[in-house]
């Protein structure tokens, strides 16, 4: 476990530091290379050595050689006693003769002679004849005048020991045909070849670990400035619009940094000029509504005096007197929903919030709209779970929310049944409305929430819609920081889903309602059958 977790820390580092990224590619790289580099020295001095070693060698073995035949060639002895005494002379002089470091001898009889001169072989004495490969006596047999030598492995001490073992064939007079090898121990070479390679190998880590510090620095001082770019711009996302990065110099950093200054100082200034728009054209939609309040009112109360008084009239001006309140009535909609919206673009709504029963605000909402709903032949069905389902919130503005969601359902549903369900989680409470009307398409989702959008401006309402309702429900739900969602298919209907956080802070993922409503659907059209 905690390896895995070390491993996930790792990498968490890998991927947020760019240095890091940098470093490990730099080490990576420069270890390769350095591994290439190394290997080639190796094997480069690995050859020079044994080449060098094996020289000398040869040219020793040749001297050794010459001397030996030259001192049998030589000699005048006729005995058998004498010979014995000069052949066992050859190994000690030898070994002794080496200019470098100690060699082993083997004076060996060539096999399937017929002289009867028969005569013991000296060898050195910590010498192994097993040593001597057999496919290298035989070709020292059928070569003449001409060292032949080949590389073996010396076992000493448990230990195995690189070396040359090298042969030449001797012609000894009234003993024969002999062979004389001379066996070398390389070990010393092996030495200084394995010393050579662990200083390679030491001064290649430490290279490398000088490469990551001197990477980890000069990528950090690069990633400095656009370090300060990042953090310049979360700032002046976050509002502070008068954040500039320092200019210094004339390198590529500098031009980023006059480049960005340039960008933030054009940005800021848009961004201004636009919230000086925005607040101008706030400023003026309040302005207007709060002046047309004095004057609706009295018209208001003026129409009421007439349409109260509409039977008294003839059929053409009482046509007009309710014609006339039917318009005052949605002017006036349309002026409350005017300031509401204006009081939101101007960061003056607080939600009141309490804890309530969601149960109880979507009864509400349904009774308020009951008779539109019976006035266009639709049926309200609830689907709501059993015990409470409460939740922080404000109440008037969400049935207020709720009722706008009914009542476009009511309007679009063509007549038919309408659902509306309620689910709760330990974090969420959801209210969905469905309806089985004439649905919307794509284009149509993606901009129901627009303010002063209609899916059908021609389409005949009987609630006096003013384009408003749905804006205004998106603010009240991000009041209360939940979502306000749609889903909708030309001629199947549509569902708008409403999820709450439980309390003030929950945060949430999941709605406990389903959309698309497909349970829902099914249950709204069983219960129309």
């Amino acid at each position: 476990m905690k390896f895995r977790s070390a491993i996930d820390w790792a990498l968490g580092l890998f991927r947020r530091y760019l240095q890091v990224r940098a470093g490990f590619y730099t080490v990576v790289l420069s270890g390769i290379a350095l591994t290439i580099v190394g290997g080639f020295l190796s094997y480069s001095i690995g050859n020079g050595l044994f080449s060098t070693r094996l020289n000398q060698v040869l040219s020793e073995s040749e001297r050794a050689a010459v001397d030996v035949q030259n001192t049998f060639s030589a000699s005048s002895v006729t005995d058998e006693i004498s010979l014995q005494t000069l052949m066992n002379s050859v190994v000690p002089n030898l070994e002794s003769a080496s200019t470098t470091e100690s060699r082993q001898v083997a004076l060996l009889r060539t096999p399937g002679q017929t002289s009867v001169q028969l005569l013991q072989s000296p060898i050195s004495a910590n010498l192994d004849v097993a040593l001597i490969p057999n496919d290298l006596r035989v070709t020292v047999r059928k070569t003449e005048g001409k060292l032949i030598y080949q590389s073996i492995s010396i076992p000493v001490a448990g230990a195995e020991h690189p070396g040359v073992v090298v042969g030449a064939p001797i012609e000894i007079p009234l003993a024969g045909k002999y062979e004389l090898y001379l066996v070398y121990d390389l070990n010393n070479e092996q030495a200084t070849l394995d010393f050579m390679q662990r200083t390679l190998f030491f001064g290649g880590a430490i290279l490398l670990l000088m490469i990551a510090a001197v990477s980890y620095f000069v990528t950090s001082w690069l990633v400095k400035p656009v370090r300060e770019a990042a953090m310049v711009s979360e700032e002046i996302a976050e509002g502070a619009l008068d954040r500039r990065l320092p200019e210094r110099g004339q390198d590529v950093l500098a031009v980023l940094a006059r480049s960005f200054n340039r960008m933030a100082e054009s940005l800021q200034q848009q961004i201004t000029k636009l919230a000086s728009v925005s607040k101008m054209q706030q400023r003026f939609v309040s302005d207007v509504s709060h002046e047309l309040r004095t004057p609706l009112t009295t018209i208001k109360l003026a129409g009421d005096v007439i349409f109260n008084s509409r039977e008294k009239l003839e059929p053409a001006a009482k046509r007009s007197a309710e014609l006339m309140h039917d318009q005052i009535e949605r002017f006036q909609v349309l002026l409350n929903d005017l300031l509401e919206i204006s009081r939101y673009d101007a960061g003056a709504v607080h939600a009141d919030l309490e804890v309530q029963d969601i149960n109880g605000v979507v009864g509400m909402a349904i009774s308020g709209l009951e008779p539109l709903a019976v006035s266009k032949g639709s049926r309200i069905d609830i689907d709501i779970p059993s015990g409470e389902a409460d939740a922080e919130i404000d109440g008037r503005r969400i049935e207020r929310l709720l009722r706008n969601l009914l009542a476009n359902a009511i309007e679009h549903g063509e007549g038919k049944p309408i659902l509306v369900s309620v689910g709760v989680s330990e974090t969420a409470v959801a209210v969905s409305v469905t309806d089985q009307g004439i649905g919307m398409s794509r284009t149509e989702v993606d901009r129901v929430f627009d303010r002063f959008w209609r899916a059908d401006p021609a389409r005949k309402r009987t609630t006096g819609g003013t384009g408003l309702g749905l804006a205004i429900s998106l603010e009240d739900t991000h009041l209360h920081n939940g979502w306000l969602q749609v889903w909708a298919q030309p001629n199947q209907g549509a569902c708008f889903r409403l999820t709450l956080p439980r309390r003030k802070g929950v945060v949430f993922t999941e709605s406990p309602l389903p959309l698309p409503p497909k349970k829902q659907i099914r249950k709204v059209r069983g219960l129309n059958e």
